[in-house]
């Protein structure tokens, strides 16, 4: 059953440590089937409950699942197992559209931002009890939320999307729950959520964003937390259209209970308009961060949902962080009130570069996905091959295992920086490294 290790400890927490150990160095593999824990305590010459206690501890820290009479064993993917590995190395003279990242070139300068903030903030020091959120950041944040259609409710800031998803999470379920998300989806998002101590059920996308025919099934069969990107979903570029937001709606009125995260990291980098699914069920929290538009290092979000919601995730920052920088808010504010990035250029820039590589695949007959966001996917018969052979011809892309739970193979590439000379040499490497193929849906 477990080969040559031999699990040890007198105490759960050495009993849980002494597996924990063995999953991290690769001596007990993802999928193996642990003893029973009644063989274990005879091995160990213990009570069965420690071990109880033990199995306990590796679930809530998602190193093992249990299925009942089938016993115990190592997750397939435990959360010391960060997809962050699944990254191609970029070798020197090979072209990088894999990471992810928005163009440097269309960032806003920080600098003249930064130095209003601390002058603001040698005349107006923030001090403990201070509120957390600066009146101006949610003044504006408030406005332009509900200009998009997003209820009214109280705000919080975190540090960033995952951030706050992670606050709020937390906030409502305990380990074991199941949390619905989308497939392929964010692949930071599917480490976190194991990370956690829950479980993750896969929701079905096509470009108009999560399946409702899979979203009910999962709600139906008790998934207690639902988490949609409503645009540039990542890796591929869904947005939930408004013939999809009133189908979930729809789906998730019939399940109130259900807690539901919208995630819009996107905001000032798409020309589509938010259709937001919030309000739909009594527990809900709405994210929009700034990483993306204003760039990933302000790690900036802000956060509205229903007051209780909202309420717990402050209460419980204050014991932590206690706050984002208020000089970062009052950075961020700058940042908008002198509209330091073009709202209409570049949103237009990064569509222009994705739909010039959409058109050159498309006239290779590769079929690709990108309606929205920084990126494109590729379904591909053969990830890894397809991985290997574009590094070969000069192009560094991300592999689909990245993003994916049940999902076919793909391969995401970022446009951000995609020259207009680079889509013919990319689209003609890419349908060399995966062939023609027919149209294909990536769910």
């Amino acid at each position: 059953m477990l080969g040559e290790y031999r699990i040890e400890g007198r105490r759960a927490a050495e009993i849980a440590a002494s597996v924990e150990r063995a999953v991290g160095s690769g001596e007990l593999e993802p999928g193996q089937l642990l003893p029973p824990m009644r063989e274990l305590a005879v091995e160990l010459g213990v009570n069965p409950n420690t071990v109880a206690a033990a199995y306990r501890i590796l679930r809530e820290r998602a190193v093992i699942e249990t299925a009942g009479r089938r016993g115990s064993r190592v997750r397939p993917r435990p959360a010391t197992t960060g997809r962050e590995y699944a990254r191609v190395e970029v070798p020197e003279g090979v072209r990088d559209v894999a990471s992810g990242n928005p163009d440097p070139a269309l960032l806003p300068s920080l600098a003249k931002a930064f130095v209003a903030a601390a002058e603001q903030g040698d005349r107006e020091s923030v001090l403990y009890g201070d509120d957390p959120v600066e009146p101006e950041l949610a003044r504006i944040a408030r406005d332009r939320m509900a200009a998009d259609g997003v209820p009214q409710g109280p705000l919080a800031v975190a540090s960033g999307s995952l951030d706050a998803i992670e606050r709020v999470l937390v906030a409502h379920l305990k380990p074991g729950d199941t949390v619905a998300v989308e497939d392929p989806g964010w692949g930071s998002l599917l480490d976190l959520i194991p990370a956690l101590g829950l479980r993750t059920v896969p929701v079905g996308v096509d470009d108009d964003g999560p399946l409702p025919d899979d979203v009910r099934r999962v709600l139906d069969a008790g998934a207690r937390a639902l988490i949609v990107t409503d645009r540039a979903q990542n890796p591929t570029g869904a947005v939930v259209s408004a013939t999809r937001a009133r189908a979930l709606r729809s789906v998730l009125r019939e399940h109130p209970e259900v807690l539901l995260i919208e995630d819009d990291h996107s905001h000032g980098i798409v020309d589509l308009p938010l259709h937001p699914l919030a309000g739909a069920t009594r527990s809900w929290a709405f994210v929009r961060s700034v990483a993306k538009a204003y760039g990933p290092d302000l790690r900036l979000a802000v956060l509205t949902g229903d007051p209780v919601t909202v309420d717990r995730v402050r209460g419980r920052q204050c014991l932590g962080p206690g706050w984002v920088s208020r000089l970062q808010q009052r950075a961020v504010v700058r940042l908008w009130t002198d509209e330091a990035q073009d709202p209409t250029a570049v949103p237009a820039a990064y569509s222009r570069r994705r739909d010039l590589l959409l058109r050159a695949l498309a006239e290779r007959g590769v079929q690709a996905y990108g309606r929205s966001g920084l990126n494109v996917w590729i379904p591909v018969p053969d990830e890894t091959g397809a991985v290997a052979r574009l590094l070969h011809a000069g192009w560094a892309v991300s592999p689909g295992a990245r993003f994916r739970m049940s999902a076919p193979p793909g391969i995401r590439i970022t446009i951000s920086t995609l020259g207009a000379d680079e889509v013919g040499p990319l689209a003609d490497a890419v349908a060399s490294a995966i062939g023609p193929a027919p149209a294909r849906s990536y769910v």
